[in-house]
């Protein structure tokens, strides 16, 4: 296929992934009302009535509003964000078609495998935040002391839970990079294996500066997956490692270093030298 031609497919898969995710944040918009509003606010609702504002009829929670076009805007975003979030199979399907042709097969294999992973550990991270959110507000809102009522604005509070659902998604693919690095040969299982104490202490100093509630509850809650997905990812490597050694012992490579080249038997084959059908003087 020529520039033009991949630009022109590139054009068209871009176009009806956009599709996809406009129908999504469609279907988003009127779920809003039929259940996810009330599923993004029920942390904020959960915490002691004392530190939340409620409804007049005091049977609700309450999230403020402070001008004109900031309720739409709240409902458009997260109908955007569920939208995409929706609509990632069938987007992320036209940029999978869109690559595949370009792939070996034994790339196609490792890149649905990644793909999968990294959406169950986003998927993972995400659904722990949303565990931590209710003791991580309970404990910062609970801070002001009693008789004091706090009134959080949507735009703060959506903020805030996108920002947590984020952080705990995107740090759970950590431990995914150090095994695409070990695979490709650039991080080996003794150089994992020698440095575990430094990486345990360095994820939780990580957890500590990433969760934006800052309390000891939030970031133990994502160091310590964080932790067992670093110790899965060593061992991956460890097997990798063996298997490695194991195929490159049978080829006779095992003792050489990377930059060396190639046992290869240089020397010249013997030559053909009967005589070929071309040089029958009768033909």
């Amino acid at each position: 296929m020529s520039l033009i031609g991949h630009l022109k497919e590139l054009r068209n898969r871009i176009g009806i992934a956009l599709l996809f995710v406009l129908i999504g944040t469609a279907i988003a918009f009127w779920w809003y009302d039929h259940g996810l509003g009330q599923f993004i606010r029920a942390p904020y609702c959960s915490i002691p009535a004392d530190n939340r504002l409620e409804s007049g009829s005091g049977s609700d929670c309450t999230l403020l509003v402070t001008d004109v076009f900031g309720g739409a805007l709240i409902r458009l975003k997260i109908a955007f964000i569920a939208g995409v979030v929706l609509s990632a199979p069938f987007w992320l399907w036209q940029v999978w078609a869109f690559l595949t042709p370009g792939l070996k097969s034994n790339e196609k294999r490792y890149g649905v495998t990644f793909v999968v992973a990294a959406s169950l550990l986003f998927a993972l991270g995400s659904a722990l935040a949303y565990i931590s959110l209710k003791a991580g507000l309970t404990l910062l809102l609970g801070l002001a002391g009693d008789n004091v009522t706090i009134a959080l604005t949507a735009q703060d509070y959506i903020g805030f839970v996108i920002s947590i659902l984020l952080a705990f998604g995107v740090s759970f693919e950590v431990p995914l990079v150090a095994v695409a690095l070990n695979l490709v040969g650039v991080l080996s299982y003794a150089a994992l294996a020698k440095a575990r104490r430094w990486i345990y202490f360095l994820t939780i100093v990580f957890a500590a500066f990433i969760t934006p509630t800052q309390d000891p509850f939030t970031m133990l809650l994502m160091a310590l997956p964080m932790c067992v997905l670093f110790e899965v990812a060593i061992q991956i490597a460890r097997v990798v490692d063996r298997r490695r050694a194991r195929r490159d012992g049978t080829a006779g490579y095992a003792g050489l270093d990377d930059d060396a080249a190639s046992p290869l038997d240089a020397r010249p084959s013997a030559l053909d030298d009967r005589p070929s059908a071309l040089d029958d003087p009768a033909r």
